[in-house]
């Protein structure tokens, strides 16, 4: 599973507070890697008193006062970090039973930055000076091969300023918002938060409920004063160099439940495509959904919807408190290698545009408008790993959910209807032979074991299911002292009606004399009919659309296949904008136009399902 990365840049005041360390084991537990960019102020001025040493600073033209940095000074801005500031973060994330590894960035060149020009200034007598021998940049090179195999070994990984000069020399201090957003950009971190002790970035500070929800490039200038400033060009820089999700979070949180600013790189071209445009823009590769569904969460909560994050991690949304009710079933989750999301000639390209951010945009976007009667409920579920085996989403609403119906999201295009989908069978293989030189007479090797039996285990499951589709999806091999091993995973997608205990049957006659097989999944092919009334709803609303639908039935799957396992004679139907064909590839994207044309059917498909009799919705 996909182990995304957060840098999290927490200032000094925020560090003293038990909250934020706390925040950031729940996203380490929740299987994400962190990088966390500590602010230093604090732990200067404790360093400073504790060896009774003044705090030089300059005061510049435009009125500003910073510290003042010459190389003598260096050697004691490293030690507050070192002594002060990484130490106290290090014992409190091992508090918290976390493993961390805690380090200034200038050490071992783990950034290094480019020195800023001289400094124009005022003297102690007010004259204009400039200043040469200020040691401040900004980073620029990143060892992220060091990085990522630190993150890779520790829970978090801490840096702080200064970083290396690039050009030798004392150490440049930087500002470490900006660190934050160099490093986010460099190792294509998932998610940036900025963490501050204002409730986001304010638009006005004198009033503490002042928020910005939303900011789009430029935005956030015109609102940023002192220190903010840097936080709202860190952000920039952020959007501009990666596809990470950016927020100004606080104060001294990162609930969004106080107050956050999130960063958009674009908007929708219209305001019906906002919502859209905002869920490609947030990644959620499959094991990051949490992000994505407590940003719809927020988009439902600000509408009136009842909204809330199940203990699988699936967003819930629902409308209505009657006894019928109609489920729309969307996935949060997407395939990996996302990148920025972009219009183009009235098209949004991004990962999961298609597949199927496009179809939980608009069952929301429905929900929202739904005319739901008083004996009806219309839920919306937005499910978290559809894209892996695992299926925990759908599997959880198999067994805590009800529904007289469901529509899936999956991608059909706005003029057809899916009544079905094949079914997955998977097995994994191992093949194991002696220890032994490949040159032999007659050698067999483990891959070649494993190629071979795989052929035949292919061959016997075919033969029960002609119809059958396969493909060996993973292999690796393993060099042991006594035996070689060679694993494979074969993949089987079978049609509706396929009997996977006799599958499951044919394929384990080949296990034995060094064949192991182990099942990972059985989910059988489901399909229903075109006469029942949730597919008579749509058949309608294509005629009003004056659309002539085609009907089909995909040798893919999806959550539909997992609720079929036990919810008999639920009807059940997927349907979604977008080209299936551009699932999972590199051209994934979805029109604006397909868009609304899917949503407009799909909301009076919705309608005409409530407005069934009463007992003819099945």
């Amino acid at each position: 599973m996909n182990r995304p990365l957060y840098v999290v840049k927490v200032g000094s005041a925020t560090l003293d507070r038990e909250t934020i360390h706390k925040e950031i084991a729940d996203i380490v537990a929740r299987g994400a890697r962190v990088l966390l960019v500590a602010g230093g102020a604090t732990g200067i001025r404790r360093h400073y008193a504790a060896i009774d040493r003044p705090v030089p600073t300059l005061r510049l033209t435009n009125g500003d006062e910073v510290r003042y940095c010459p190389p003598q000074e260096m050697d004691h801005i490293v030690d507050a970090y070192e002594r002060v500031t990484l130490p106290a973060v290090e014992r409190d994330l091992r508090a918290l039973g976390l493993r961390a590894y805690t380090a200034v960035a200038a050490r071992g060149s783990l950034v290094a930055g480019r020195g800023n020009r001289p400094l124009k200034a005022l003297s102690a007598e007010g004259r204009p000076v400039v200043v040469r021998d200020h040691r401040a940049g900004v980073p620029a090179d990143v060892d992220t091969a060091a990085l990522k195999a630190l993150l890779d070994a520790y829970d978090v990984v801490a840096l702080s300023p200064p970083v290396a000069d690039r050009d030798g020399g004392a150490p440049l201090n930087v500002d470490a918002d900006v660190l934050a957003a160099v490093l986010a950009v460099a190792l294509d971190a998932d998610h940036l938060r900025l963490v501050t002790g204002t409730a986001g970035l304010l638009t006005d500070p004198a009033v503490p409920g002042s928020t910005l929800r939303d900011a789009y490039p430029g935005d956030g200038e015109q609102y940023a004063g002192g220190r903010m400033r840097q936080k709202v060009r860190a952000a920039e820089i952020a959007l501009k160099g990666s596809s990470a999700d950016v927020a100004i979070t606080g104060p001294h949180t990162m609930s969004e439940a106080t107050g956050w600013t999130r960063f958009w790189r674009t908007r929708g071209p219209a305001d019906d495509l906002d919502l859209l445009t905002r869920a490609v823009c947030v990644p959620s590769v499959s094991g990051d959904e949490a992000e994505l569904a407590s940003c719809l969460a927020e988009w439902c909560r600000e509408r009136g919807i009842e909204a809330h994050i199940d203990p699988a991690g699936n967003l819930v949304a629902t409308r209505g408190t009657g006894a019928r009710r109609l489920l729309l079933l969307g996935h949060l989750d997407t395939v990996p290698h996302r990148w920025p999301a972009e219009w183009r000639d009235g098209q949004l390209w991004g990962r999961g545009s298609v597949d199927a951010k496009g179809s939980l945009a608009a069952f929301l976007e429905v929900l929202a408008d739904a005319d739901v009667p008083e004996d009806g409920q219309l839920v919306v579920v937005g499910a978290v790993e559809e894209e892996i085996s695992s299926s925990k989403g759908a599997f959880h609403v198999r067994d805590h959910h009800t529904a007289d119906a469901v529509v899936v999201g999956e991608p059909s295009g706005s003029g057809k209807l899916t009544l079905g989908y094949f079914g997955l069978f998977k097995l994994a293989v191992t093949a194991s032979v002696p220890t032994g030189h490949s040159a032999g007479m007659d050698a067999v090797s483990a891959p070649d074991r494993l190629i071979r039996v795989l052929g035949e285990i292919r061959a016997s499951v075919l033969e029960q299911a002609p119809d059958a589709l396969s493909a060996v999806i993973d292999i690796r091999c393993e060099r042991g002292r006594e035996r070689d091993r060679a694993h494979g995973v074969l993949n089987f997608r079978v049609p509706p009606g396929a009997d996977l205990d006799a599958l499951r049957a044919a394929a384990l006659e080949h296990v034995g004399d060094g064949v192991e097989i182990e099942p990972q999944r059985a989910t059988p092919g489901h399909q229903g009919g075109r006469s029942g009334p949730l597919a008579k709803a749509f058949t309608r609303a294509f005629a009003e659309a004056g659309i002539r639908p085609r009907f089909v039935v995909k040798k893919g799957t999806s959550d539909m296949n997992t609720l079929a396992t036990t919810w008999h004679d639920v009807p059940m139907v997927a349907y979604g904008p977008g080209d299936s064909a551009l699932d999972h590839t590199d051209e994934e994207r979805i029109g604006g136009d397909e868009y609304r044309a899917a949503r407009s059917l799909l909301a009076d498909a919705v309608n005409r399902w409530f407005a069934l009799p009463e007992g003819s919705r099945r």
